[in-house]
């Protein structure tokens, strides 16, 4: 077993065994997100110099939402019998590469704008692929997430990382139908749907707290009202 794969396995293992680990999902409708993320994603990249995926705007919702739910961005501390809730959101993305799975860190993601999330995501993201990651890059990490829809996955019940006390899985975005309040009354659309599915630890947080966290996220990403950092 590569040493990277022990690590991880290790990881993974003692974040099982040390916490109480549930997962909730939600459904969210993306598509005014990705309508406008098409329109923007030409003039973003010449003016910021990096491609704008779908990744910087569920980023930025999870780090908003965070500032209103503090005890999802918290960590207990064994040996004290305390609990650390953070006042920075240092959120850590959970990169494939060939090596294996590493999550580096995008710190004070809740005071950057989309732009600043981007180039931060792709920079980490190359320096994991490209082996130049550094430890520093890889600590301090207050709240995750990981975008299995990336790879197709509709959702995940992602593992919690030690101290930590929650983690946001991103599922697939795909087209189906579904029904749509109008001025009319309700009707059937085509719209762009992805689940949310946050793991959390239940020693903390209460399935009551991981819903209210969820739905605050969903309704920032169903407003997308991201028109004035886009330039639109």
């Amino acid at each position: 077993m590569p040493r990277i794969r022990k690590v991880i396995g290790d990881n993974m293992v003692k974040a099982l065994r040390e916490q109480a680990q549930l997962s909730s999902v939600v459904e969210v409708d993306v598509t005014r997100l990705m309508r406008l993320r098409n329109q923007a994603k030409d003039g973003f990249l010449a003016r910021e110099g990096v491609k704008l995926s779908p990744m910087p705007f569920f980023v930025k919702a999870a780090a908003q939402a965070l500032k209103a739910h503090p005890v999802i961005n918290a960590r207990i501390n064994e040996a004290e019998g305390t609990i650390t809730y953070f006042d920075t959101e240092n959120i850590g993305i959970a990169v494939d590469a060939e090596k294996g799975l590493m999550t580096p860190v995008i710190k004070n993601a809740g005071d950057l704008n989309l732009a600043g999330i981007a180039k931060a995501t792709a920079e980490l993201a190359g320096k994991v692929r490209a082996n130049k990651i550094t430890p520093d890059e890889l600590a301090g990490g207050t709240f995750s997430i990981s975008n299995t829809g990336s790879r197709g996955a509709l959702f995940d019940t992602i593992i919690v990382p030690p101290n930590q006390v929650a983690i946001l899985g991103i599922g697939a975005t795909v087209k189906r139908p579904a029904v749509i309040e109008t001025e009319d009354g309700p009707v059937i659309a085509i719209r762009d749907m992805t689940y949310l599915t946050l793991s959390y630890d239940h020693r903390l947080v209460d399935g009551a707290d991981a819903a209210r966290y969820l739905t605050a996220v969903k309704a920032i990403l169903e407003a997308g009202e991201f028109e004035v950092e886009l330039g639109l």
